[in-house]
């Protein structure tokens, strides 16, 4: 077969490959224009947008709990017990430092910390950049992500539990109950049934009636290897573009008879080039965002 054969069949996988790549990045706007073309919640069906009486007003959203808040709840269980009715101060900060002792783990088993973590390396390894983005710059992207992800949680946090305590309304471990309660809750939603019963098996617990009834034990490992799961499904599907050009580019080198030339070297501009253009980044926090709710 003679190479202008070779050419046209490289050039006819290129198409194909920009076909699978324009498909793919339509399926995000798509689904912005299907949530905008939902129905006001409170009109009457048939309504037309606009018309008859105004919409009302939105609710203001739940605010996030301020690094002043968090300070003043570490003060106030270190400043001592009030009356005999709540735990004694030795007790507050055990605890207290306990929790900041195992924050990470905390960050990266409790939140939507891993899956976003190792989808952002996923990408980073499909793109075959090395050490671009530098690893610091992935975990903070990660973090802000999970921050944002989480504010939802976060804002109920604040509102049921930090509030509360620091007006004296509720004690210290009422207070940890309520967080507990509501991070767990977070974690039931995004668990699949079958880890969650696989965990509640091997523990020997019986099916709980609620999901705040769930032990704390049980529904982390639970969390995590979802989370993975879930993390590891969304990587695969992102390299099958980049593999696609992979596959193109070693084509046209071996029909032009460049076989000594590797076909990464040649194909990570070409990565890079369309990442960008279909806009790379901002598809990949679209996603993970939408992806817990």
């Amino acid at each position: 077969m003679s190479r202008t054969g070779k050419g046209h069949r490289a050039a006819a996988r290129a198409g194909l490959l920009l076909a699978v790549l324009a498909a793919a990045c339509g399926a995000a706007p798509g689904q912005d224009a299907a949530k905008s073309a939902a129905p006001v919640a409170g009109a009457a069906p048939g309504a037309l947008p606009g018309a008859g009486a105004p919409a009302p007003a939105p609710a203001p959203p739940a605010e996030l709990p301020e690094v002043g808040d968090v300070l003043g709840v570490i003060e106030k269980a270190a400043a001592g017990a009030d009356g005999g009715r709540d735990w004694s101060t030795p007790v507050k900060l055990a605890v207290v430092f306990a929790v900041l002792a195992i924050l990470p783990s905390l960050l990266i088993m409790m939140t939507s910390f891993a899956r976003i973590v190792i989808v952002l390396g996923f990408v980073r390894r499909a793109l075959t950049t090395q050490n671009i983005p530098p690893t610091i710059a992935i975990i903070g992207l990660a973090l802000f992500l999970t921050l944002f992800t989480m504010s939802p949680t976060f804002a109920q946090i604040n509102a049921r539990c930090i509030q509360p305590y620091r007006a004296d309304a509720i004690t210290f471990g009422a207070a940890c109950g309520r967080a507990n309660a509501l991070m767990k809750a977070f974690m039931v939603r995004h668990t699949r049934k079958s880890d969650l019963a696989l965990f509640m098996e091997m523990s020997e617990t019986a099916a709980p009636e609620d999901a705040a009834d769930i032990p704390t034990h049980v529904i982390i490992p639970s969390f995590a290897i979802s989370e993975f799961r879930t993390a590891f499904l969304m990587g695969c599907l992102l390299f099958i573009p980049f593999l696609l050009i992979d596959l193109v580019v070693s084509g046209i080198l071996l029909s032009t008879g460049m076989m000594m030339l590797p076909p990464v070297i040649v194909s990570l501009p070409f990565k890079v080039i369309l990442f960008v253009l279909v806009d790379g980044w901002q598809l990949m926090a679209r996603t993970l965002v939408t992806s817990f709710y």
